[in-house]
């Protein structure tokens, strides 16, 4: 037995393997216990929920609480499942029906369990990188809007103090967990690597250091994938993976090549053979993404090459 559960804000929506009938429950505090109590008594092998911006995460902390497999997949894998099963119409219904279905046919891996501080230091570095984008639009608009420039300075400044803020906030986090200090250590080693990306780092990729070089880089978006079918011979591509980690990589990619010696040979290496600038850079993402995983796996810091 498999249970599919379409999450909301509203109300999840909870299905069976096998069952055409879909259960909706209310999204408080009452619902997820009753949702709870109806679980542990299935005790299904596999629960499966997209990844629903943030909605996800009450249910499957109870869930995982209750020791129940849980799975979070990527809602555009689901949508390109039901799509090969011929379910071309979207309701939430529907959804709930295809998730239990691609639970019982693909197994995919359960969710791994978040302590509390991690939970919180993702809350704090996804608000924190909120508010950098609320900067960089307002500082758009007072370009654009002279009449106004003022009172969007202002506004400015404060965003800006919320940002120092919550960065103290990160730091202190960080500074009162044995772990993500000794992470934290190792990844700000690395010449390239400050402040911004390690909060990054730590609030949106908690599988550093777990996973092996082809899946980090699958994970992230930096793997090159073939584009061939027949005689066809097409250019190899990055597609997928976490934007938020992928952007804050680009950054530190492209001040490695500056100051990483490591990261500055391989793209100058690749400059010479003639690849584009923006294929090299993506290559000295993927290479320090894959360093920098190794190096925490083996709680290593950086070591400088040898002249």
């Amino acid at each position: 037995m498999y249970v599919g559960i379409d999450v909301s804000q509203q109300y999840p929506d909870v299905a069976i393997s096998g069952s055409r009938q879909v259960q909706r429950m209310t999204n408080d505090d009452g619902g997820l216990e009753l949702l709870l109590k109806q679980l542990v008594r299935l005790n299904p092998e596999g629960i499966v929920m997209e990844a629903s911006g943030g909605c996800e995460r009450r249910p499957l902390a109870a869930m995982q609480a209750a020791s129940l497999a849980v799975s979070v997949v990527n809602p555009r894998q689901v949508r390109d499942f039901a799509r090969s099963l011929g379910r071309l119409a979207k309701t939430d219904a529907i959804d709930a029906q295809v998730l239990a279905r691609f639970a019982e046919v693909l197994k995919p891996e359960p969710a791994r369990v978040s302590d509390e501080a991690e939970e919180q230091l993702r809350a704090l570095e996804q608000r924190r990188r909120q508010l950098v984008e609320m900067i960089v639009a307002e500082r758009n608009r007072m370009r654009t809007s002279p009449r106004t420039a003022k009172n969007i300075e202002k506004h400015v400044r404060w965003l800006v103090g919320q940002v120092k803020k919550i960065e103290k906030e990160l730091q202190d986090l960080i500074a009162s967990d044995p772990g993500m200090r000794s992470k934290s250590a190792i990844l700000q080693s690395v010449p390239g690597i400050g402040p911004a990306l390690t909060f990054s780092i730590l609030g949106g990729l908690p599988e550093l250091g777990q996973l092996n070089r082809k899946e980090i880089a699958a994970l992230v978006g930096v793997a090159p994938f073939n584009r061939d079918s027949g005689k066809l011979r097409g250019k190899r591509s990055v597609w997928g993976g976490r934007a938020s980690i992928r952007s804050a990589l680009y950054m530190a990619a492209l001040v490695g090549t500056r100051c990483n010696p490591v990261i500055r040979a391989l793209y100058q290496r690749l400059c010479a053979l003639g690849k584009p600038k923006k294929v090299a850079l993506v290559a000295a993402m993927r290479k320090l993404l894959v360093t920098i995983n190794c190096m925490v796996r083996n709680q290593s810091r950086w070591l400088a090459p040898a002249i």
